[in-house]
């Protein structure tokens, strides 16, 4: 087994890879310290497991899960946790292997033997009952990995077809999440504009109605303007003002 191991304290991650290396649990290949470095490693190095501390800075353990999901072969993935009794009902309930820190090494030696690959349904459940914020980036499956967008980069979401499509300043990438989920999960930071568009609320530096009739709102990022259709002006007026 080729194991990564994942925690942003090096303290944490020196023991866990003694542990996997005296017991003979496998072949630790890697160490990261935050999420975005166990995306980068995991597609240069190919680990069978990961053991993932959830409590990372910047893009945390569970949102990191979601994102390996979306590579063609994803890792198993053991969480490290000091979690709470409360918090650890939530693993328990959607059947995810965790190891409780400070990890013991009958418990690391039986979560290594019977590990399995989680689902996105498992993680995104988990997510949801632990109280996890948002995610801070969106990943694209590109050839040979992964490609991360920063959420805050984003200028707007366009759907064409059965692909969105996500736009930056600087660049446009095509991803398969539906809309509708994207707005709920991004619901405090996008509006919806029109039945294929959601935008960064803080791109709209106004919203007017054009010679023709027609709404739009000006971008920040972007010489351009987006359409607007009258079912969302309301909306879309009300969540500029407050």
């Amino acid at each position: 087994m080729k194991i990564l191991i994942a925690d942003d304290e090096p303290l944490a991650r020196e023991r866990l890879a003694a542990l996997v290396t005296e017991m003979q649990l496998g072949e630790v290949v890697g160490e990261a310290a935050n999420g975005e470095e166990v995306l980068q490693k995991t597609t240069l190095l190919e680990p069978d497991i990961i053991l993932l501390d959830i409590r990372m800075p910047g893009m945390n353990g569970l949102e990191t899960a979601i994102h390996l999901d979306r590579l063609e072969q994803p890792p198993a993935v053991i969480f490290t946790t000091a979690y709470d009794e409360y918090a650890l009902q939530a693993f328990e309930a959607h059947a995810v292997d965790y190891l409780l820190k400070p990890v013991r090494r009958e418990r690391l030696a039986g979560a290594i033997q019977s590990v399995s690959r989680l689902t996105r349904a498992q993680v995104e459940g988990l997510q949801s009952a632990s109280g996890v914020n948002s995610p801070t980036h969106i990943s694209a499956r590109v050839k040979g990995g992964l490609k991360l967008i920063p959420v805050d980069e984003i200028v707007y979401f366009l759907a064409e077809h059965k692909y969105v499509s996500i736009f930056t300043k600087d660049a446009e990438v095509l991803i398969d999440d539906p809309l509708k989920k994207l707005e709920e999960q991004f619901a405090d930071q996008f509006v919806r504009i029109h039945r294929n568009a959601l935008v960064a609320l803080h791109e709209i530096t106004s919203l007017y109605k054009d010679g023709g009739g027609q709404f739009q709102v000006r971008l920040r990022s972007m010489d351009k303007t987006l359409e607007v259709s009258r079912r969302h002006v309301a909306a879309v007026r009300k969540r500029l003002t407050i």
